[in-house]
């Protein structure tokens, strides 16, 4: 009798992660965090060293009719970095491997690579090895960050204590709306060739999505502040479900406020021109690679007047309850609605 098959999609990403990850258990003494966090932590004697591995794959990540190549393989770095930022850690060495089909040329090759050298200068780490294979059908990168964090400043998704306050920087869900922007108009394209897109309205937008910037500048300005979160995260699946990975890890629950999550004007705007929800696609549009935190109450003070850190909430005791609170005072249990590579 032929067993049962079961699907992934039945699973999720983060299901499928979990299955693998239960069948594994750390036995060096070296090993200190495993699977589960935004990069593995390793003993490397006075300081932690941090591993984080990030693969993009064409047609599911990125797409070539509108991802210029250079901004691909910055992006691509940029992403591993931002896991390594979220530990309170930094960055210094990367490996690339990528497969490659024949529809690649060398001269492509070359600006995936000025892409990713453009990246490296920018954060300070140094390409150190790699691998390149063949593919049958598109591009495929990943990229393995090494990076280091004193053992006394390492920060974890597990550290979020009740009436902490929950942070964020920058602003979200633009890169999310100029996914939508390029969708759009690459449709009108294959539609009508001759039509040439317009996209300087959308400048930020797509810029948000295309060349992803890590917060590394946080980390330092955090450390200057004399502030240690007690958790973080960066917000790669979108806010609402990244809630649910710290709530998860620390058995807290999270209130945040509407009126406090920051939305940038053109994100605003350009959601209503695509009648979508400006909260919503700032909730689950994902991408957008800022850094979410949590901080003691005391601490609050030193950040207060910094122009880029947001307080949109707070930590509780009720695990299970993450919810939104409206302007009117209405409660909204939160849904985790981002990204997930495997849903059907």
């Amino acid at each position: 009798m032929d067993q049962e098959r079961s699907e992934i999609s039945q699973l999720g990403e983060f299901g499928l992660i979990n299955r693998i990850s239960n069948n594994f258990k750390l036995t060096n003494t070296s090993s200190v965090v495993g699977i589960g966090d935004d990069a593995a932590v390793i003993d490397a004697g006075l300081d932690f060293m941090l591993v984080s591995t990030d693969m993009l794959v064409e047609g599911i990540h990125f797409d070539l009719s509108y991802s210029p190549i250079q901004h691909v393989g910055y992006k691509a770095v940029a992403v591993n970095v931002s896991d390594i930022a979220a530990m309170n850690g930094k960055a210094e060495q990367i490996t690339v491997s990528i497969a490659i089909s024949s529809r690649f040329s060398i001269e492509a090759i070359d600006a995936l690579y000025q892409g990713i050298q453009s990246a490296c200068t920018n954060y300070g780490v140094d390409l150190v090895g790699g691998d390149t294979t063949s593919s049958t059908s598109g591009l495929v990168i990943s990229i393995t960050a090494v990076g280091r964090v004193p053992k006394d400043k390492v920060v974890y998704r597990n550290g979020a204590k009740p009436n902490d306050i929950l942070c964020v920087t920058g602003d979200l869900g633009a890169a999310f709306l100029g996914l939508q922007v390029l969708e759009r108009e690459k449709q009108v394209f294959m539609e009508d060739p001759n039509m040439q897109p317009d996209l300087e309205k959308y400048e930020y937008l797509v810029g948000r999505l295309l060349k992803a910037e890590a917060r590394t500048d946080i980390v330092s300005e955090l450390l200057d502040a004399g502030v240690k979160p007690t958790s973080m995260i960066d917000l790669s699946d979108g806010l609402a479900s990244d809630i649910f990975h710290v709530s998860r890890a620390s058995g807290v629950g999270f209130r945040i406020y509407d009126d406090k999550i920051p939305i940038d004007t053109a994100a605003y705007e350009t959601a209503i021109e695509f009648k979508l929800d400006p909260l919503t696609c700032a909730l689950n549009g994902g991408e957008d690679y800022e850094l979410m935190f949590t901080i003691n109450k005391e601490d609050q003070e030193k950040i207060k007047n910094h122009p880029d850190i947001h307080f949109i909430g707070y930590a509780h005791e009720r695990k299970d309850e993450n919810v939104l609170v409206t302007k009117q005072g209405n409660i909204v249990p939160l849904r985790a609605q981002g990204w997930d590579h495997f849903r059907s």
